[in-house]
């Protein structure tokens, strides 16, 4: 992985943020359109609160969340909730958000027609990832029901995804997916996930499912 380190919170947010709009903007330039998968949690509401305001082609940018818990988006814990208050307002209201969430008891019974929604959407262009203190990024817990399934090189987009950890049951793109994105960020805050991260580079991806993604990003950190 390639680590960076900054002196502060405030200067990684705005780093980030500027480095993201570059890529998503050269990318628009020589493909047309650029997909944007981002992260749920409180974490990069400062970076989504600076590209918001971002002069961009927005209306050819599809923001598509890494994974989502299986709640409506009415509820305080939904990842979609929090990308349209933070993320897709002012200059980005343009863009279109990729659904990952559908009225159903069980994740399992939208996860088809869910997955054909993103299809489309992929290669991503750029993602931007969180890392828990476990070393969970996504919704790829260690521990969780389908890891192993998620974590292959024949996994499907898409997987339903429990976990003792995760609270509810979630839906999350799989580790190809992931791993295919043309430039990939992780974005940690903090000692203890600085000592995760360091940590997961000699685990095995079954105890650290963050290194599925490691080999290609950019880890950005700030105490």
């Amino acid at each position: 992985m390639n680590f960076k380190s900054y002196p502060d919170r405030e200067f990684l947010m705005m780093g980030l943020a500027d480095r993201i709009a570059s890529q998503l903007r050269e990318t628009i330039q020589t493909q047309g359109h650029a997909t944007f998968s981002v992260p749920g949690g409180t974490t990069p509401g400062p970076i989504f609160d600076i590209l918001s305001g971002v002069d961009l082609d927005w209306g050819s940018v599809a923001v598509l969340l890494n994974d989502e818990r299986w709640v409506p988006e009415s509820s305080e814990r939904s990842n979609t909730r929090l990308i349209r208050e933070r993320l897709l307002t002012g200059r980005a209201a343009k863009a279109t958000l990729v659904p990952l969430y559908a009225e159903a008891p069980r994740p399992e019974d939208k996860m088809a027609e869910l997955a054909e929604g993103i299809a489309p959407h992929l290669p991503i262009s750029v993602l931007l990832l969180g890392m828990g203190a476990d070393m969970h990024t996504a919704s790829l817990f260690p521990g969780a029901d389908r890891l192993a399934e998620a974590l292959s090189d024949d996994a499907p987009i898409l997987l339903p995804m429990r976990a003792e950890a995760a609270g509810e049951p979630r839906i999350t793109l799989s580790a190809p997916v992931l791993r295919d994105a043309m430039h990939t960020h992780i974005l940690i805050t903090g000692a203890e996930k600085r000592k995760a991260i360091e940590a997961a580079e000699t685990l095995p991806v079954e105890q650290a499912p963050v290194r599925a993604v490691l080999k290609d990003a950019t880890v950005h950190w700030a105490e």
